[in-house]
């Protein structure tokens, strides 16, 4: 616990007074540090502890579907903490006004926060930690390796974090303590605390009291149950062969789960690596969700400008301008790209896939990528369409994983120059002969055709 915790205010604590864990990107009761921290803090402070959420109404494109899945998880995180008698506050507003009047009301001696690399993220913290006399800890409960402890800098590759990722893991990647808080429950109440239910209530009735998470519904018994699932009928028979086939369900679909916190990614490690029997299987899987994920938080942690052409990489920021004015067979919009108005089937498909599901497949994921850079006016447009695209439509969007993704499919982030060719210059190409190798083609449009018929119109009037 302690090497993935970290002092990032200083200040007086007091005796008695609460601790407040501000909950924000790992919104779980179970298998939680930061949760185990601040009990354990107000343990020692003889204290009373609540949690404290706070509900920003526009946050990087997010969108009603968005929110309702991270409230309605929310909403049964709010249970299990009342079970332990820790209250959950649900605030609302501006994090850099609404946090500090809230704990400047309660007097508290202590506040524990989630560890983010996104700009927006530090930003909060960092103003709220300006308006507080007391210490704050923050605590990397997302990654299984806290991303501040496993690299110093910026690394230039899986590769290269592979090795570092690896010294180190046996030390982080074990079980949790049972969630036996035994602790005093806060019963005072911010003075701007609003209430969960009302906020559901409205967004249901905002989108026409239909249920719009067929295909992911929200929460952490939904996300357990996906593992042992993922685990019992998946991982050792079908992931090796099929993970890269659109058409087989052979993915976790676990990432927006992991996303809003829901679930925890050092939870799905060791159930996959203590129950799974397929050890080249097992050790594919933990290459995605342990390597790559965390190398994504890497990346946008150290590299401020992980949404920009000028975090690329040198070689792909010269390739690229070297190619801008390039000239493309097409060139689309970003209204033509939203609504799936290419001339490119498999892509439409993969785009309404992301509009009615929420996520596209990952290996589709890539061709979908590449293929904005192809159609698109230039590297900056398919840069800010991809993050406009995925962050508006993907449930696990908003995050260093989104950015990642269409980072190295614009612009070679973590990958390493191809064979020059129009457009794409030295960047890594995709084309319709690679998604064949892997899946039926022909069978994946026709399922997505056959969706769309049915989930289609009533998301266009959302």
């Amino acid at each position: 616990m302690a090497k993935r915790t970290r002092l990032i205010h200083s200040g007086d604590e007091k005796p008695h007074r609460p601790v407040i864990y501000w909950m924000s990107r790992d919104q779980r009761a179970f298998d939680n540090h930061a949760l185990l921290f601040a009990i354990e803090k107000a343990k020692s402070l003889k204290a009373p502890i609540g949690v404290l959420f706070c509900l920003v109404d526009d946050f990087l494109n997010a969108s009603d579907v968005h929110f309702y899945f991270m409230l309605k998880g929310l909403k049964e995180t709010e249970g299990y903490l009342r079970d332990a008698g820790i209250p959950l506050f649900v605030i609302k507003g501006n994090p850099e006004t609404e946090v500090p009047k809230a704990l400047n009301a309660l007097n508290i001696s202590a506040l524990v926060v989630d560890f983010d690399p996104l700009k927006i993220k530090k930003q909060w913290k960092k103003s709220v930690c300006n308006k507080l006399n007391c210490p704050v800890y923050e605590v990397d409960a997302h990654n299984i390796v806290p991303c501040f402890l496993a690299s110093d800098k910026a690394e230039y590759s899986a590769f290269t974090f592979r090795k570092k990722i690896a010294s180190v893991i046996t030390e982080f990647l074990t079980d949790f303590p049972p969630f036996e808080p035994k602790v005093e429950g806060l019963k005072e109440i911010p003075p701007n605390a609003v209430s969960l239910d009302n906020i559901l209530h409205q967004l249901f009735r905002n989108l026409k009291n239909e249920n719009p998470l067929h295909f992911y519904p929200p929460g952490y018994k939904e996300g357990m149950r996906r593992l042992r699932k993922f685990i019992e009928n998946i991982l050792d028979d079908c992931y090796l062969a099929c993970k890269n086939n659109a058409v087989k369900n052979a993915e976790s679909r676990l990432s927006p789960y992991i996303h809003f916190g829901q679930i925890s990614a050092q939870r799905i490690a060791f159930e996959v690596r203590t129950r799974g029997h397929n050890p080249r299987a097992v050790s594919a899987f933990l290459e995605q969700l342990i390597i790559r994920r965390e190398l994504a938080d890497n990346f946008c942690y150290y590299n401020p400008d992980y949404d920009s052409i000028k975090g690329f990489p040198l070689w792909a920021r010269q390739t690229l301008l070297e190619h801008q004015n390039d000239k493309r067979e097409f060139v689309y919009t970003k209204e033509e790209f939203e609504k799936a108005k290419t001339h490119d089937e498999i892509w439409n498909c993969a785009q309404i896939e992301l509009i009615i599901c929420g996520k596209i497949h990952n290996y589709l994921r890539m061709y979908w990528g590449k293929k904005i850079l192809e159609w698109s006016a230039d590297p900056s447009a398919a840069l800010e369409i991809g993050n406009y695209l995925n962050n508006k439509y993907a449930l696990d969007g908003r995050d260093p994983n989104g950015y990642v993704g269409v980072a190295w499919c614009v612009g070679g982030v973590h990958d390493r120059p191809f064979m020059e060719r129009p457009v794409y210059g030295k960047i890594r190409p995709m084309g319709v002969k690679a998604l064949e190798r892997n899946f039926d083609v022909k069978e994946y449009v026709r399922t997505i055709q056959d969706l769309a018929k049915v989930y289609l119109p009533y998301v266009n009037n959302q």
